[in-house]
Order: C-alpha cells, then structure tokens, then sequence
C-alpha cells in the first residue's frame, strides 16, 4: 500500500466534525438520571448480594454479583467524569513573552520573542510521508512576534531522512543512543533548541493553518502547562450501505432483504470505522470534561507545552530520586533529568507528574477543536499493538505511582480521574465472568440468582434505563456504539497486558506502522472466535433441551439468550476487524 494515500483528494475532503455544543439543559439532564442511576445501581447492588443469590451456586453466583459490583464503580467513575463540560476560556494569542511568562521569571523575558519549536520525532518512517508533515508544519500561522522553528527528532539513522530534512531545511536532531526512546528524544532536544513552548507531533500529523493562533492564548495564565488539541483521523472507514453491501456479495434478492430489514431498524453501514478509531468519545467527551478537574492528560501528538514547566517538574522530581537512591554519587551520573518521562506510556506519566508537583499547581488544557489531521491503523495487528501498549503502559504507570493517589499534590478530582483511567482497564477481568455466565447458564441451566422473578427485573431494569440514558444524553452526537463493542472485545488484550505487568515484562514502545499489512488476522482472534462458537453451541443445546420438554423455566433461557446474542455481537466486531483488507 502506498504511505502517502492519504493525500488523495477524497481525504482532503474530509472534513472534522465539529465538537459538542455545551448545553445547560444538556447538563442537567445527564446529572439528573447519572444521580439516579448511581442510587438504583446500589439498590440493585443491595438486592443483588442479600436477596436474590443462588444459595445452591454459589459458586457461581458470587463471581458474577462480584463482577457487577466492580463494573458498577466504574459506572460511578463515568458519572463523576462527565458531570460537566467546564471548557477553558478561550483568549487572544499572546504577542509577547511578557503576556506567557511565568511570573517569577518576568523580568529575564521582558519584550522578548515567544519562541515555539515544532518538534517531529521520527523512527524509520518514510521520508515522504515526513516531508508531507514539514510542509503542513510550515504552513501554520504565526505572529511577526513569534520565532516558530521545525526541528527533526531523529533516532532512526535513515540517509534518505537526512537527505529529505536537508532539502527542507530542517535541522536534524541527532543522539549517540536511544535512550527514553521518544521521551528520551524530546529531552535531548529540549537542550539543543531551547524554546519557551514545544509542540509534540507525530510523523504523519498534518498541522491546519489556525493551531497556534487557537491554542497559544490559553498560556496567557502562566500556570497553564500544555494545551492538548484533539486527534482526528481522516482516513477511517466509511463502511457502504448495508444494501450496497448486500447486493455485491449476495445479489438482487439480499439488496431487497437489505431494505427491508432498514425499515425496521433505520440506515446501517457495513464496515465503518472497523477498527473503533474515531477518536471523538475519548476527546470532546472524556478528556474534555476532564478540564472540570484540572485532569485532562497530555495524549503525545498535537500538543503545546510550556517547557518552563516541563523544566521544572524534571528537575525537582531528579532531585527526589537522587535522594531517594543508595548510592547518590552513581544515580547523578545515571539518572537523566526527563523533561518528558522515559515511560511507555510518557505523555500520560508527565502529565500526573506535572499535575503533582507541589511547588506550583499547573493547569492542563483541553482544546475542544480538531486542529490536524492523522492516520488511524489500519491493520488489526498495528491496532492491536497499539491498544497493547495503550494498556500495559497505564496499568505499569498506576503500579509504579500507586503511592500518589494517597498522597498531596493531586486534588481528589485529578485522583479519581487518573485512577479512572485505570480502573477502565480492570473491566477486561470483569468483563470475563460476564461473558462466560451465560454460557455456563445454558449448558447447566443453573442459574447465579434465586429467580429471574418480576422482583429481580424491578430491580435491574430501572438501573439499566437509567444507565443507558444517561450515557445517552452525555455522547448526545457521537456514535459510540463501535467503542462499546471493542469494549468488550479486547479483552484477551487487555488481559495479557495485566499478565506481562505483573510478571514484570517490560512493554515495549512500539512505533505504529502508517500503513496497511497484507495478510489474514483470524489467528489473533482465535479466543473471540472460540466464545462466539462456544456461544453457538451452547444456544442450540439449551434450545434443544426446551423443545424436548427438559426445561420449563423460559424466563431465564431468554434473557441469556439475548444477552449471549448481545456478546456475540460484540466479539464479532473484532473478528470483522481481523477480514478487513483496506482498499486506497
């Protein structure tokens, strides 16, 4: 596949969505049924442990009140996160560094030129996909005020890069070692090309014109530490109508069925966004709300940081580890002073640092505006590597950090919302007692609780509605649907992520490819393909045994058999991401 596909004129005319307009009404609606549904969800929770188990399973029945309970705080996490969408006052971009500088330092910068370095770390990248970059990056907008440098982070020793950087005019910055990796890059560049603010972009991040004019007004408070834009991809999947779909793989007589079956159901696409990289929930709606709590985090590419504070936090948290060593004399000389984390998961690790740190509480921003454009991954095992290293990086980060939640220096707000970031993690060891208590249901007819009775449905259902129709009015506009079904289906992903940190194996950084890898990935989702199977056959032998007259109790074969039809679903997606083969 081509790299640079995505500079077809049909990417081009794609445009961002805009994001979500904040509405009181809006609001307080979702505070309303996210009260109430955290209030039902404990009497359910109550009904759960100390009315409705199956005395004789409690083998079974407690594993799955366990899992409900563990899933409902994360219910409780989502309410707190989305209480309130609190964007940052939006301001004129700053001439000067007399209207960014931080206060103790007003008098070394008095009239001086802002300078803001674009940095582009790269490693083995095509130097034409990087080339179309720089050009974007060079195209952005800037005041006469301003000093705005390019700067090529390079750590892959590649000649073509150097010769395509010397073309542009574009400084390389090179290292003897890779130390830190893309952290490490950032850092040595820090000291090479001194700037009062950097921005972060990947290698294949195209700018738009308006980014800094847009963002650099926020740093008029000089506690604020970086702004973080929105990621957004431009070359997600569109999927056909499903009757298009129908009619080329199936004929006339599908296509009809197709329409028949949309009257009912509305308009439904085949293989739009495949992959679940719309970014847009994790964006306008979780980070952006975080802003309510100071606690939205820096996410790498298309951010702006003020590397005072960068400079700061590094340097006292250098001086607590050299502290903190045995030998003193041998951490100064092993320890870097790191600007960005030398961590998997770097920007989400400096950014708890930098909201930590005692001293001086900095602010984070985030940007509600698209301000580039990049490209998603568009194999399942890039995607799946990705999510990987998305997953083992934080649960490493939580357990290298624990200590900090008990700690000052972080409000409650910014603790509950890095620890929610977590917890959203444990819901894979949740999520497998979930799926397999339907099937142990139908191959047992045992069921966790004492009767599906009209008693147990005026407990849960109430809960659900509510749930659900919270979680409604907050993503009012995007579709999250995609989202709730990797959800669940990545769990074996998860799952080895939470292995490999306990056993202390180390997660690699690992660069996400720009392009599409041919081959077929049905081998990296064999464990979904066995539950969708193992779901298949658990269906027609519960079946069986209700149409021979073995079972007479219908009100519990119906509600697992939807709720297996429910997880297969969900499994499936990822399965279909596995056939996906991308088409330029």
């Amino acid at each position: 596949m081509n790299e640079l596909y995505f500079l077809e004129p049909k990417y081009d005319e794609r445009v961002p969505e805009t994001p979500q307009e904040p509405s009181e009404l809006n609001q307080l609606l979702f505070q309303f049924f996210g009260v109430v549904a955290i209030m039902l969800g404990l009497w359910y929770l109550h009904y759960r442990w100390t009315a409705s188990l199956n005395m004789d399973a409690l083998w079974f029945a407690i594993p799955l009140a366990f899992a409900e309970s563990m899933m409902f705080i994360g219910t409780i996490l989502v309410v707190v996160n989305f209480w309130k969408v609190n964007d940052t006052k939006k301001q004129l971009a700053p001439k000067t560094m007399d209207d960014v500088v931080e206060e103790d330092q007003i008098s070394i910068y008095r009239d001086k030129k802002i300078k803001i370095d674009v940095y582009i770390p790269v490693f083995n990248e095509d130097p034409a996909l990087v080339r179309e970059t720089i050009w974007a990056a060079k195209k952005v907008k800037k005041l006469d005020t301003w000093d705005v440098c390019y700067y090529l982070l390079d750590d892959s020793g590649n000649d073509e890069m150097t010769k395509m950087a010397k073309e542009e005019g574009v400084p390389q910055v090179l290292r003897t070692s890779s130390k830190g990796r893309k952290a490490g890059a950032i850092t040595n560049a820090m000291d090479e090309s001194l700037g009062d603010f950097i921005v972060i972009i990947d290698s294949d991040t195209r700018l738009f014109p308006n980014i800094l004019l847009n963002t650099m007004g926020y740093f008029k408070d000089d506690a604020v530490a970086w702004v973080q834009t929105p990621q957004w991809f431009c070359d997600l999947s569109e999927g056909k109508n499903l009757e298009d779909s129908w009619h080329d793989k199936y004929g006339t007589v599908a296509k009809k069925s197709a329409n028949f079956f949309q009257k009912f159901f509305g308009k439904v696409k085949v293989g739009e966004d495949v992959f679940a990289n719309d970014p847009a929930m994790f964006f306008d709606v979780i980070q952006r709300r975080r802003n309510n709590y100071n606690a939205s985090f820096c996410c790498g590419a298309t951010s702006i940081h003020r590397t005072s504070a960068l400079r700061r936090v590094a340097i006292s948290r250098w001086v607590d580890r050299v502290l903190e060593a045995k030998d003193r004399d041998e951490a100064i000389k092993e320890l870097d002073v790191e600007y960005i984390s030398y961590h998997t998961s770097e920007d989400i690790y400096t950014s708890l640092l930098v909201h930590a740190h005692k001293q001086k509480k900095y602010k984070s921003v985030m940007h509600p505006d698209v301000e580039s454009k990049m490209l998603s991954p568009l194999d399942l095992i890039t995607w799946s590597a990705q999510r990987f290293r998305y997953a083992g990086g934080t649960i490493d980060l939580v357990t290298k950090e624990f200590s900090r939640f008990f700690k000052s220096g972080l409000s409650l707000g910014q603790k509950m919302m890095y620890f929610s970031t977590f917890w959203s993690y444990t819901g894979a060891i949740w999520l497998t007692i979930l799926l397999f208590s339907p099937i142990i249901f139908m191959f047992t007819n045992i069921a966790p609780v004492q009767s599906y009775s009209m008693d147990f449905f005026i407990h849960l259902i109430p809960f659900l509605f509510f749930n659900q129709m919270a979680l409604l009015i907050a993503t009012w506009g995007i579709n999250s649907n995609r989202g709730g079904q990797f959800f669940i289906a990545i769990f074996p992903i998860i799952l080895r992520a939470f292995w490999d940190v306990a056993r202390r194996k180390p997660i690699r950084f690992v660069v996400t490819s720009k392009t599409a890898k041919a081959g077929n990935y049905l081998s990296m989702v064999r464990v979904q393909m066995g539950l969708i199977g193992l779901y298949a056959i658990a269906i027609i032998y519960a079946t069986t045994m209700h149409l021979i007259g073995e079972r007479i109790y219908l009100t519990g074969y119906s509600v697992n058999l939807m709720w297996s039809f429910f997880n297969m679903i969900s499994l499936w997606a990822i399965v279909q991401a596995a056939l996906y083969k991308f088409e330029e």
